[in-house]
């Protein structure tokens, strides 16, 4: 496989993927049992009994790439296994099956049908990787995070023309919604270019897709908020009636998990120096207008850091931006963020 490009540099020859059948089945002609020959760990049926299984999976290369984009590839085989099994039903693709040869080898291109920022290619080759049941050549013309323009090429894949058809809906599927991820971002860090503010998301994902969204939104240009309820600590409305008031709900956090990082929402000016004087780290200004977040900027004067939330528009990021507030978080990023129009086109020079 081919490492990613540097901009500018020609695209890489095709290259081979190996392959785990869909689900982890061995072939007809393999042992049940233990890993086959098509596996990327290389273990086979004789493998060591203290073999994690976990680390079974895709093409050692791809998974390589993925660990460096930050994303575990272990995860992301699962969520790949999940997509395809999910459009199979424990059947076949009657279509397909009944219309390719078994022996049709086609190339096909990941082509963008809209402009605008690319994320999951490594993703939609994960998917092609668990269904194909032969070698996979993959050219590699773009990296996530470029922007791409309308009718640009940006994958190429050659193999089963069954296999492409099979797996084609779930890897458009996870590449649309995630470049739909990043380019939504990228508009809103255009927007806060040259400021000091950044736009940043939240945990408003798609349940069991929440690494892959936040991965597109780095795609974008934006920065990650908290992965999970117990990366930091996050003291809402909810917390503070339940606890009688926000510097009581901070100072039972801080009780119980001294070394967890502590962000405070507060919604009015006066909320904010009590939550200062317990020692918060950062502090969420929730629906304060751009006037109001100015006046929490100057009365914090670099206390702790400022995020704004709450009815936020790319109108006026630049407004919040300008009083010098920290981040801008929208949970539309993940929740709202419409697709990037991508499609697979079979090239017509499919062979037999």
């Amino acid at each position: 496989m081919t490492s990613p490009r540097t901009p500018g540099t020609p695209p890489a020859p095709p290259v081979e993927l190996t392959l785990l059948p869909i689900g982890g089945r061995p072939a007809a002609d393999e042992p049940v049992g233990g890993c086959g020959d098509g596996c990327g760990c290389g273990a086979g049926p004789e493998a060591d009994a203290d073999f994690d299984p976990l680390t079974c999976g895709l093409d050692p290369e791809l998974a390589a790439l993925l660990t460096a984009a930050g994303l575990d590839p272990v995860l992301v085989e699962d969520i790949a296994h999940l997509a395809v099994e999910e459009d199979l039903d424990q059947g076949v693709d009657v279509t397909t099956v009944a219309t390719i040869p078994e022996t049709a080898v086609a190339t096909a291109d990941f082509t963008a049908r809209q402009a605008g920022t690319v994320a999951g290619l490594r993703v939609a080759e994960a998917v092609l990787s668990v269904v194909c049941t032969d070698e996979l050549e993959v050219e590699r013309l773009v990296e996530d995070g470029d922007r791409v323009e309308a009718g640009q090429v940006l994958l190429s894949v050659t193999t089963r023309t069954r296999d492409l058809l099979t797996g084609e809906r779930s890897a458009l599927n996870l590449l649309c919604r995630l470049s739909g991820i990043a380019t939504a971002t990228r508009a809103w860090a255009d927007a806060l270019a040259g400021t000091g503010t950044r736009v940043r998301d939240t945990r408003k994902t798609t349940p069991g897709l929440r690494a892959l969204e936040k991965y597109a939104v780095r795609c974008g240009g934006g920065v990650n908020h908290r992965m999970s309820l117990s990366d930091a600590a996050l003291i809402k409305d909810n917390h503070v009636i339940a606890a009688g008031g926000v510097a009581e709900a901070f100072r039972r956090v801080r009780a119980e998990f001294p070394g967890v990082p502590v962000e405070v929402e507060v919604d009015r000016l006066d909320q904010i120096e009590p939550v200062l004087a317990e020692g918060a780290d950062l502090l969420l200004l929730d629906n304060f207008s751009p006037e109001q977040t100015a006046a929490a900027v100057e009365l914090v004067a670099g206390r702790a850091e400022l995020e704004s939330s709450g009815r936020l528009t790319l109108a006026d990021a630049a407004d919040y931006a300008a009083t010098g507030v920290t981040y801008l978080a929208v949970g539309a990023l993940t929740h709202s963020a419409p697709i990037l129009d991508i499609g697979l086109d079979l090239r017509s020079e499919g062979r037999d």
